[in-house]
């Protein structure tokens, strides 16, 4: 298959990284190590909902090839060092994460913080706001107050080496144009809102099943979306001249 964007630098950066944490882990009896994987590690030709089993059925988009392996080998390891050393090692997988304190930067911030950005400089300027593609991609996002309730648990409770999906359930799913639309709404933009379907889409969906997590805990209360993206923008307006962006 043809490899884009695979870069050797720092795929072996992330390798080294990886490794380096883990066996430095081992080395010092660390207890418990919980890393944090990515939903771009899953196969690029699957079927949805995805889930913890198909982590590695197939290679990933070749668009982040080489960050993909990299991440996939700490399940690997974690795998092994268990069974080698009974260490405690394990993964979690969140979804899109947003939140306060997060890269606000248009050009390689993630889509809903770098949305928030522009609609904000829309409004100063009075320009309209412009969004990348068709808007019918969909996403599962969390916000990441609910994501550091939930990393604790798992570093408190969760005994499992295998890797847990940490995300809203497929039906809280959102498309980019929902998204954009909640961030207007919650920027009380008045401009034109226009999508450049001349730009790619990219991949159309990733849904992800939290199974297993609501298993563990079936009572959790995920912040709803439109509400976690309004204290978004309110930390965003507060800070501006800190945020990261």
């Amino acid at each position: 298959m043809p490899l884009t964007n695979l870069s050797l630098r720092p795929q072996r950066r992330n390798v080294h990284i990886n490794d380096n944490v883990l066996h430095s882990a081992y080395e010092c009896g660390v207890q418990k190590v919980v890393s944090c994987l990515s939903t771009c590690i899953f196969p690029d030709k699957t079927t949805y909902p995805i889930d913890e089993t198909m982590i590695h059925n197939g290679p990933p988009h070749s668009s982040n090839f080489g960050y993909s392996y990299a991440k996939r080998m700490i399940d690997v390891q974690n795998r092994g060092y268990f069974e080698q050393h009974g260490c405690r090692f394990t993964a979690v997988i969140p979804t899109n994460i947003f939140g306060p304190h997060d890269n606000f930067n248009i050009e390689d911030g993630h889509v809903l913080p770098g949305l928030i950005h522009k609609v904000y400089l829309a409004k100063q300027t009075g320009s309209a706001l412009t969004v990348w593609g068709t808007g019918k991609p969909r996403r599962q996002f969390i916000y990441s107050l609910d994501l550091a309730r939930l990393f604790l648990w798992v570093l408190r409770e969760y005994e499992e080496v295998e890797p847990i999906i940490l995300s809203v359930g497929e039906e809280d799913e959102v498309s980019i144009k929902e998204a954009a639309d909640a961030i207007v709404e919650a920027m009380d933009f008045r401009g034109e809102l226009i999508f450049d379907t001349t730009k790619a889409d990219g991949q159309f969906k990733k849904t992800a099943s939290n199974a297993k997590l609501r298993r563990y805990l079936p009572g959790f209360q995920f912040t709803p979306f439109r509400q976690a993206v309004q204290e978004t923008c309110a930390w965003f307006r507060a800070n501006y001249a800190s945020a990261r962006k």
